[in-house]
């Protein structure tokens, strides 16, 4: 590498988008990503081996960005693992394909890198493309963890998404952020194993996240950046290869990084609601597919289960989880707390840099 290529891998971003037979996300995002990440940050495209025109449109009409072309579909994990091996920069921002930044949002993110050397990783606000005052599904303002390993948002709690109007501007730890958009130390992502392959996709970021914390770093939410982002752009809500994901995963992440004391209780617990939530699914309007996702997400996850027993005993510092004290699907469903404000959480905010206004 030359000396100004390693100066700057030093100072700039690597933003790198993975893609997959996303050609009309990557003509419909790229201009503005390119727009708003001026150099010395980095744009670019890791291909998970595209059936589609990606290839001819990248080189065709994006020739600025750096592109690596992956001979298959690794996924989302093990795509970002390879791609990050490969792109030396400090600084590796994940950023999904449907995602439209806004001016300047690169600055609080990383003066806010600098500022806390501590911090492994952040997010931006992540609001919805197509509803802008609305915060998005994929992370809203910061990413949670409740007492029985479900994840929920500062502005998202399950499938209620609530209209920002400033109320979570303050840049606070959190205990994930989303994959979304996601700004992560390089050297903390290698050392702490980057995402977990057998995720394969979704919640591989808290998985990362959780093991990150678990070395002594910390994240955090900036929300001075903001982006838009569509959602469902590879899979949509109401697909059973979605539920069949967030499902296995859900459990994958807690069988795999839960204390001891806590991993078999809050299990039992888990697949007591998985098959409440199921038989919801089975008499409901999502029907009998959804059943039947959930149910194969639970095969899946037991016999997985000796090998990420077997990752437990090489993770770090097993002796405390990011998880807050309350139960949502209690406060959700039966006390009706749609909104994070209503949950009375502690938030720890960062101390104030010069680059933060109020």
């Amino acid at each position: 590498m030359s000396q100004e290529e390693q100066a700057s891998a030093s100072k700039g971003i690597a933003i790198i988008i993975l893609n997959w037979n996303g050609a009309h996300w990557l003509k419909q995002f790229l201009p503005e990503v390119l727009k708003h990440s001026p150099a010395p940050h980095q744009v670019w495209v890791a291909d998970n081996g595209s059936s589609d025109e990606s290839r001819e449109v990248l080189q065709a009409q994006f020739p600025q960005v750096h592109t690596l072309f992956f001979d298959q579909n690794f996924g989302f994990a093990e795509g970002y693992n390879r791609a990050i091996a490969q792109i030396p920069n400090d600084l590796v921002l994940l950023l999904n394909s449907d995602v439209a930044p806004s001016a300047q949002w690169l600055n609080p993110l990383q003066k806010a890198m600098e500022n806390f050397p501590d911090c492994a990783a952040c997010q931006p606000k992540i609001l919805a493309y197509n509803h802008p005052e609305q915060f998005e599904y994929a992370g809203a303002s910061g990413g949670f963890i409740d007492a029985l390993g479900y994840p929920f948002c500062r502005g998202r709690l399950f499938d209620s998404c609530e209209i920002d109007h400033a109320q979570y501007q303050n840049p606070i730890r959190i205990a994930w952020a989303t994959g979304c958009a996601l700004l992560v130390r390089r050297k903390a992502y290698l050392e702490a194993g980057g995402l977990d392959p057998d995720f394969f996709a979704h919640m591989e970021e808290i998985d990362l996240c959780w093991r990150l914390q678990a070395q002594g770093h910390w994240l955090a939410v900036i929300p001075q950046s903001t982006v838009y982002h569509v959602g469902g752009g590879t899979l949509d809500q109401l697909n059973p290869r979605k539920t069949y994901l967030n499902f296995r995963n859900n459990l994958l992440l807690l069988a795999k990084n839960l204390p001891g004391s806590k991993v078999l209780p809050i299990l039992l617990l888990r697949m007591i609601l998985d098959g409440v939530a199921a038989l919801k699914m089975l008499f409901g309007s999502k029907g009998g597919a959804q059943f039947f996702a959930v149910f194969k997400a639970h095969i899946h996850f037991y016999l997985r289960l000796p090998k990420v027993w077997k990752a437990r005993k090489i993770l770090p510092n097993k002796t405390s989880a990011p998880l807050s004290p309350i139960a949502i699907v209690w406060r959700f469903f039966v006390k009706k707390q749609t909104k994070f404000s209503q949950l009375g959480l502690q938030e720890i905010p960062l101390s104030r840099p010069s680059y933060i206004k109020k």
